[in-house]
């Protein structure tokens, strides 16, 4: 069976966690970590049984793809030189700390046919991941994630540390340009924007109001989609969706959801049902990077591609203009 190489750079806190899961991903050989704090690094390959490489070069040299998980800040250095020396990459989210960075490592990637899959976690999410089977076509989306405080994240704003996963979901649910965007939020216990809120609106008439805070007393991530004859609610903590929605009275299967009634009269006379699609019991994380093994070795486009997280860049970092104008004001 072929085998891609993969190696971890960053072994803080989520790189430690990509090197327990990648060594537990088929298809891959994981080789080891890289981290500029050997003493770190050290510790971490003493953990987790596998090697410290003492430069990035050297990891570089024996890896086929990385898995990128240092600062925001340091994404794009780090993943600009893997890519020049032709080694796939998986990059936490966000994909870099600019735009112009995020497109220059697109281009690269591009340029040398590799892959560049962005860390949207929540895109794999056993909620989401359960409403494969429905027909989703939101008109409007309401989102809060809410987060106790935690100093790691904190070097970005709370829209590039927590509402980008939302920004990310919403932009892979609405097929549509985004039309205009408003928004609003303030920095309270950082230096970086702690709480936000954003409305985005679509060329087709979809809205999303997006709400992300840091600084709650207790953690809420809930999405809700509302579409002609359904109402959708996903609470990604649980991993549990909830499905509302009308059918003809002549379509009930009672063995696979509740009845709530009826509305209407004749031929417009529809029933109200309620379902919990079934979801699998997966590691998000993992699975997320089995898919970047596969996509690699099977030569596939990534689920979360680097255009998919530049896309989310874009809508982010608009966000925060708008945050920062309206403040100047």
């Amino acid at each position: 069976m072929k085998k891609l190489k993969v190696g971890v750079i960053g072994t803080g806190h989520l790189g430690k966690i990509h090197t327990k899961l990648f060594k537990e991903v088929m298809r891959c050989e994981f080789i080891g970590v890289y981290d500029q704090n050997k003493e770190i690094a050290d510790s971490v390959s003493k953990e987790f049984d596998t090697k410290a490489f003492s430069s990035l070069d050297e990891l570089l040299e024996n890896a086929g793809a990385v898995s990128i998980a240092a600062s925001t800040k340091a994404h794009y250095k780090l993943a600009k030189e893997a890519l020049q020396k032709g080694k796939h990459v998986f990059l936490e989210k966000p994909i870099t700390a600019g735009i112009k960075e995020a497109e220059e490592l697109v281009e690269i990637a591009n340029s040398k046919n590799l892959k560049i899959q962005v860390g949207h976690v929540e895109r794999f999410n056993p909620a989401l991941l359960s409403l494969e089977k429905y027909h989703l076509d939101p008109k409007f989306i309401q989102t809060d994630r809410l987060a106790q405080f935690n100093p790691r994240g904190t070097d970005v704003a709370v829209v590039l540390d927590l509402m980008i996963h939302d920004i990310d979901i919403i932009l892979s649910l609405i097929k549509s340009k985004v039309k205009n965007i408003s928004a609003s939020g303030v920095a309270v216990v950082s230096d970086n924007l702690d709480i936000a809120n954003a409305r985005i609106e679509f060329e087709n008439g979809a809205v999303a109001n997006v709400t992300a805070s840091r600084i709650s007393q207790k953690k809420m991530r809930k999405m809700r989609i509302f579409q002609r004859d359904k109402y959708i609610s996903i609470d990604f903590i649980t991993g549990v969706s909830e499905v509302y929605r009308l059918v003809k009275p002549g379509d009930l299967n009672v063995e696979h959801f509740l009845s709530f009634g009826e509305i209407g009269v004749g031929e417009k006379r529809k029933a109200v049902i309620y379902e919990q699609p079934e979801h699998k019991e997966i590691n998000a994380l993992k699975h997320e990077l089995q898919l970047f093994v596969d996509s690699v070795l099977d030569d596939k486009q990534p689920v979360v591609s680097g255009e998919d997280g530049l896309r989310a860049l874009r809508v982010a970092e608009t966000i925060i203009n708008k945050i920062e104008e309206s403040q100047i004001e």
